[in-house]
């Protein structure tokens, strides 16, 4: 049984909200709501933007459920729905400041390829804390389209080919924006590598320092 208590698909719950039944996309986003938040926070940079552009997603998919042919898995293509809502806003606003670190972004550091341990001396936990700043904040000055590559790739751990189907592009142009992205992250962030000056040369990219990948709480609900 799953841990919403109905022991029905994905593609069963969506079938059934496509039906008329009231309550089926609500269990539906209840079981995916925490790494679709995740990655419209990620995304869009803060959580007021992410509230909006998660909650265009879901109305999007509810909406839309009806055109779900089944040739992808469910969560993949609310995950295409929701990340295309966010690259609709960036888009839209034309988004390339930096914005501030969320709040609650600290709940969670257990996936992800970014991923890594939670410092214990508070010296090293500022600094973290600092760095991770410091990468979200480039991070949002990439193009809308290779941060929404390294947001799943590098953040939320989703494979090549599975984030491919959620964009709707070609493996290889995931793979591109991502190294793309990931040049663009290095240059900027050039300035945290070990031994190396804030007037480092320019053009000459450094590894970006690990970041914890981490699951914000609280998502919005659907209304």
């Amino acid at each position: 049984m799953s841990t919403d208590g109905d022991d029905r698909s994905d593609a069963d719950l969506l079938a059934a909200h496509v039906a008329g039944e009231t309550d089926a996309f609500g269990v539906l986003f209840a079981r995916h709501r925490d790494r679709l938040w995740a990655v419209a926070l990620r995304t869009m940079g803060n959580p007021d933007d992410a509230a909006d552009a998660l909650q265009d997603g879901l109305i999007a998919a509810f909406r839309r459920a009806g055109s779900f042919r089944g040739e992808a898995a469910v969560t993949t293509w609310l995950h295409r729905v929701v990340v295309n809502a966010c690259l609709d806003r960036l888009r839209a606003a034309k988004v390339r400041r930096a914005e501030a670190l969320p709040d609650d972004l600290d709940s969670r550091g257990d996936r992800g390829s970014l991923a890594t341990s939670s410092p214990v001396d508070p010296a090293d936990r500022a600094i973290d804390d600092e760095r991770r700043r410091q990468v979200l904040a480039a991070l949002s000055r990439l193009t809308a389209d290779q941060r929404a590559a390294l947001v799943l790739v590098d953040m939320e751990g989703y494979p090549v080919a599975q984030v491919a189907e959620m964009l709707d592009c070609a493996i290889g142009t995931v793979k591109s924006r991502c190294s793309r992205g990931r040049a663009r992250l290095a240059e900027l962030l050039g300035v945290l590598a070990p031994g190396r000056e804030s007037d480092h040369p320019p053009g000459n990219p450094v590894d970006p320092p690990p970041v914890r990948s981490t699951q914000p709480r609280g998502p919005p609900k659907p209304t």
